[in-house]
C-alpha cells in the first residue's frame, strides 16, 4: 500500500513540473531604462494573463522552450515577440508617438491633432449633432486589437424614427449604429447564476461583401430584482424654459415623469429641480410613499424664460449629495432639448462640468426631447461624461417603454467604467471593422486620456458588430480554434472594485440564413443604420434587400420589429423621391 502511495506522489509530482517545465523571467523597461509598472503580459498559446510589478519585473510559468509574449499597457506600442523562454528578458516599451492606436484604451471620441479642443457640430434645422469618423479596417498585423467603450444608449433610434414619420431625411451625424442595435436587446440570454455578463458570439457571411464576414457579440447584463435593490435617490432635473412650450417637450414629459412615479418605492426619495427663467429646488426631498404629492408637483409645471442649464445642473447635484445615499442607487434624471442659452452653453464647457461630478458616485440619465432646435450633441456629452445612459423620447409610447417596460434598464446600474477589449488571432483575421461606436471628429492635444467606460444597466442587452476580412474564407469556416477573445473592464457600482473578465470566441461558422433569426434582424437593423448614415463603406445595396432581410427574420409578436419594417418602407419612399427630384433638376 505504501509502495503504490509513493508512486503516486511520485507521478503527481511529475506530472505537476511537466506542466511547469520552464520559467520565463524578465523586466520590462522604458527608452531611458526606467522600470514600467502594470503591463499587461497576454500569452497567446496558453491564454495566460500576467503584469509586471512594482520594479517592472514579472515571472511566468511555462510549459514550451520558445513560447511567445504580447506586452500591451495604454500610452505605450504593444510588443509582440517570440523569446527562449530559459533566458532572461528585458524587454522594451516604446510611448506612442501621434495618432490613436486601437490597442490602448483611448477615449471612444479622441483623435490626435493640432493643439486646442473643439468640439464640431453639424446643425439640421436648427437641431445639432457631434461629427462623426467612422471605424476604418484595421489590419491586423499593426493592431490586433481594439478597444471600445460600451453604454445602453438608445437615444439614436427614436430619433430616427421621428425624422422618418416627419417624411424628412435623417442627418448622417444622427445615426449612431450601436444606439440602434441597443435599442432592440436583441438576443438577450440571462447570465448564469453569480456572474454579472453573459457572452455569446457568431461568425456568418455578410450580406454585402460576399469576400467578408460579420462577427456578433452579444453581451448580457444580469438582472436586478427590484425586491432587492437597495433605495434610490431620484433627483429629477426638467426643463421648462420657453423652448420646452410644445406637446413633444413639457407636457410629454410629464406624462414620462407621471408614469415613473408610479413604480417608486417607500424607500426611494425624489426631489425636483428645475429651470426656466431661473433655477431652483421646485420639490424638498419627497418618500416614495407620497406619489399624490410628487404627481401633483409635477402637474404644477409651466414653461417659460431662459434655459439656465448650468445652474441647475449644479443645484441637481448639490440636492442629490446632500440626500446621497450611501450604497443606494443616487440618480439624475435631466429631461431636455439641450437647448441651453444661459451660463456654461458649448460641449467643452457642459463636458468640464460634469467631469468635476463624475466622482461623486451619482448617475446622470439623459432624456432628449423636442425637434427644431433639439440639440443632441449637447444631451450625448452630458449623458457620456455623466456616467450615465441617455433615451430620446419621441411620443408617450416611447416614455413608456424607457421608464416602464425598461424601468430597471434605464435607471439601476449593473456595471460602470465599462470597455471591452477584442483579441483577434492575426493568423485567421487579416482586417476587422467595427460597426458603430464611432469616433467624434474631436480634436485633442493631450494624447494620454485613457477611454471612457459606460454605464451598464440591469437586464440589458448589447450586440456588438464587427466586419472581418479573412486570409481566407473557405478555410475559415473549417476552422476549430478560436477567431478571438474579449476582455471587458468594468466596477461593480456597490463596492467600485475593477474586474476582468476574458471570454473566447470559437470560429463557429453558419451560412447566413441558417443563423437565429435575431441575429438575422440584427444584420438589417445594421444594414439600415449603414445606408442612412451613407457610409463609405456600404455599398448601394437597395432598401429592398435590407428589407427583405428583416421580413423574412422578423418575429411577428414583437411589435418593435414590425415597426422597423415600417420605417424601411417609409425610408425607401423618402429617398427614392428625393433621388427621383436631384435627377429631374439636373436633366
Amino acid at each position: 500500500m505504501s509502495k503504490l502511495f509513493t508512486l503516486i506522489i511520485f507521478f503527481l509530482l511529475y506530472c505537476c513540473s511537466a506542466d511547469a517545465q520552464y520559467y520565463i523571467r524578465g523586466e520590462v523597461l522604458d527608452k531611458d531604462n526606467k522600470p514600467i509598472q502594470n503591463v499587461k503580459i497576454y500569452m497567446p498559446l496558453s491564454r495566460g494573463i500576467y503584469s509586471s510589478g512594482m520594479s517592472g519585473g514579472f515571472g511566468i510559468p511555462s510549459t514550451r522552450l520558445h513560447d511567445s509574449l504580447i506586452l500591451t499597457k495604454p500610452g505605450y506600442d504593444s510588443l509582440k515577440l517570440e523569446i527562449n523562454t530559459k533566458e532572461y528578458q528585458k524587454l522594451f516599451l516604446k510611448k506612442e508617438i501621434g495618432g490613436i492606436k486601437s490597442n490602448s484604451p483611448k477615449l471612444v471620441s479622441l483623435t490626435k491633432g493640432i493643439e486646442g479642443s473643439v468640439y464640431p457640430t453639424s446643425n439640421y434645422m436648427g437641431e445639432s449633432y457631434t461629427n462623426l469618423v467612422e471605424n476604418d479596417f484595421i489590419k491586423t498585423n499593426k493592431n490586433y486589437n481594439t478597444s471600445f467603450s460600451m453604454r445602453i444608449d438608445k437615444a439614436s433610434y427614436s430619433n430616427i424614427r421621428r425624422f422618418i414619420n416627419q417624411n424628412t431625411r435623417v442627418p448622417p451625424d444622427a445615426v449612431r449604429i450601436d444606439e440602434m442595435l441597443n435599442y432592440f436587446n436583441f438576443n438577450y440570454q440571462e447570465p448564469p447564476a453569480g456572474k454579472d455578463f453573459n457572452i455569446t458570439s457568431q461568425l456568418t457571411d455578410c450580406p454585402w461583401n460576399s469576400d467578408h464576414m460579420l462577427l456578433f457579440i452579444n453581451q448580457s447584463a444580469r438582472k436586478i430584482s427590484l425586491d432587492k435593490v437597495a433605495p434610490s435617490n431620484f433627483v429629477f432635473l426638467i426643463d421648462v424654459s420657453g423652448s420646452m412650450d410644445q406637446p413633444a417637450r413639457l407636457p410629454l414629459l410629464k406624462e414620462a415623469f407621471q408614469l415613473l412615479v408610479k413604480n417608486l418605492r417607500e424607500q426611494d426619495t425624489v426631489s425636483i429641480v428645475v429651470y426656466g427663467g431661473f433655477a431652483g429646488v421646485w420639490l424638498a426631498p419627497t418618500g416614495g410613499a407620497e406619489k399624490e404629492k410628487i404627481s401633483k408637483s409635477i402637474e404644477e409645471l409651466n414653461a417659460w424664460g431662459d434655459t439656465p442649464g448650468e445652474a441647475a445642473i449644479r443645484i441637481a447635484y448639490q440636492m442629490a449629495k446632500s440626500t446621497f445615499m450611501k450604497n443606494g442607487n443616487n440618480r439624475i434624471i435631466l429631461a431636455t432639448d439641450g437647448d441651453f442659452n444661459v451660463g456654461q452653453t458649448s460641449e467643452k464647457e457642459l463636458e468640464n462640468l460634469i467631469s468635476k461630478e463624475k466622482e461623486s458616485h451619482i448617475y446622470l440619465t439623459c432624456l432628449g426631447v423636442g425637434m427644431g432646435n433639439y440639440k443632441d450633441s449637447k444631451i450625448e456629452v452630458l449623458a457620456k461624461k455623466g456616467n450615465g445612459n441617455f433615451a430620446y423620447i419621441d411620443d408617450f409610447r416611447e416614455a413608456e417603454k424607457v421608464l416602464v417596460t425598461e424601468f430597471t434598464q434605464t435607471l439601476y446600474s449593473v456595471a460602470s467604467d465599462v470597455y471591452n477589449t477584442i483579441f483577434f488571432d492575426t493568423s485567421l483575421v487579416k482586417e476587422y471593422r467595427l460597426i458603430g461606436y464611432d469616433n467624434k471628429k474631436t480634436i485633442i492635444s493631450d494624447g494620454t486620456e485613457e477611454l471612457e467606460g459606460g454605464e451598464i444597466g440591469s437586464g440589458s442587452g448589447n450586440t456588438i458588430v464587427f466586419e472581418i476580412v479573412p486570409y481566407s474564407k473557405e478555410l475559415l469556416k473549417k476552422e476549430k480554434k478560436d477567431i478571438a477573445h474579449m476582455e471587458i473592464n468594468y466596477r461593480k457600482p456597490e463596492n467600485k472594485m475593477p474586474y476582468i473578465i476574458t471570454y473566447n470566441f470559437p470560429a463557429n461558422y453558419i451560412p447566413f440564413l441558417q443563423m437565429m433569426k435575431p441575429l438575422q434582424f440584427a444584420t438589417a437593423v445594421t444594414m439600415y443604420g449603414l445606408k442612412l448614415r451613407e457610409s463609405k463603406f456600404f455599398p448601394d445595396v437597395s432598401w429592398d434587400s435590407i428589407r427583405e432581410i428583416a421580413v423574412s427574420s422578423l418575429s411577428p409578436a414583437n411589435y418593435l420589429e414590425s415597426q422597423f419594417i415600417q420605417l424601411i418602407e417609409k425610408s425607401t419612399k423618402i429617398y427614392t423621391e428625393k433621388r427621383k427630384k436631384k435627377k429631374k433638376e439636373k436633366d
